[in-house]
């Protein structure tokens, strides 16, 4: 009898052991499969306004496809591109790609790409003392970004509104020397482009892009006096390191980027002042 007694215990424990054997194999497989089906993370650079803004509208857009966007945002032009070469970020959105050309030729080890164009914001002239460019006295003094790009960019802007005439054959790498005629004597306070809004209480008037217009409350639309039309070159583009441009998560970015949720989101929110270009 103490015999069946013992068989009889070692086949329930036997039992025991194989139903929690079974439980944590299956427990392991949920736990596996809920691993292989999370959300992937992707992390980009943005400056504050209006990427990072157009940035947190395609958030719930990108969780649909099972991807969480991750933002860091920036406030100069310099590190944003740095930080996505080193590995520290998978796309950058802040730039256009006379920007980024032009600092790829100043920093040889960067091999970043233009993945897609999203908006463009029209660079627009300010001013908190006059109403007019016409009421520009002689020897005034207008602040542009120092940088490459923009302060080319600004000039070229200078010349349409017809308030200086540059070198023919210049282009957007104009720099203040390549002023050929200046009649109203004007002169160039070149800061870093973050900084320029900052200058408006000291100069005549300052060019200013539009994101860091925004962030100080001018209005491009309204409080502009001479603004880029929608014919702009500078379209505001997804960065990436080279080879990156078809990553999967890359592509669902672009995809909900250029969606008509986002294209809708730019038109109300900015009114113009953002323009989508897709």
């Amino acid at each position: 009898m103490k015999k069946v007694f013992a068989l009889i215990a070692a086949l329930a424990f036997s039992a025991l052991a194989l139903a929690g054997c079974g439980s944590q194999q299956s427990a392991s497989s949920g736990a596996s499969s809920a691993a292989s089906s999370g959300a992937k993370t992707l992390k980009v650079g943005a400056t504050a306004v209006p990427h990072a803004e157009i940035l947190e509208a395609a958030k719930p857009l990108l969780e649909k496809e099972g991807i969480t966007l991750e933002i860091v945002e920036f406030n100069d032009y310099v590190q944003p591109n740095l930080a996505l070469n080193d590995k520290e970020l998978d796309a950058n959105f802040f730039q256009h790609e006379p920007y980024l050309k032009n600092f790829m030729d100043e920093h040889k080890e960067v091999k970043l790409k233009n993945a897609a164009g999203i908006h463009i914001e029209p660079m627009g002239v300010y001013s908190r003392k006059i109403k007019k460019l016409d009421e520009l006295k002689d020897g005034a003094t207008i602040a542009i970004p120092n940088d490459p790009t923009n302060g080319g960019r600004s000039l070229l802007l200078l010349e349409k509104a017809g308030i200086i005439k540059l070198k023919e054959g210049v282009g957007e790498k104009a720099t203040v020397g390549d002023i050929a005629e200046n009649k109203k004597n004007i002169k160039f306070q070149e800061v870093e482009a973050a900084q320029v809004p900052r200058t408006l209480d000291d100069v005549d008037a300052a060019v200013i892009n539009s994101n860091f217009a925004m962030q100080v409350n001018l209005d491009p639309t309204k409080d502009a006096m001479f603004i880029e039309d929608s014919t702009s070159p500078y379209v505001n583009i997804i960065a990436v390191r080279e080879g990156d441009e078809n990553r999967p998560e890359i592509q669902a970015l672009i995809k909900v980027l250029h969606s008509d949720e986002i294209k809708q989101f730019i038109t109300e929110k900015y009114k113009g002042a953002v323009v989508p270009a897709f």
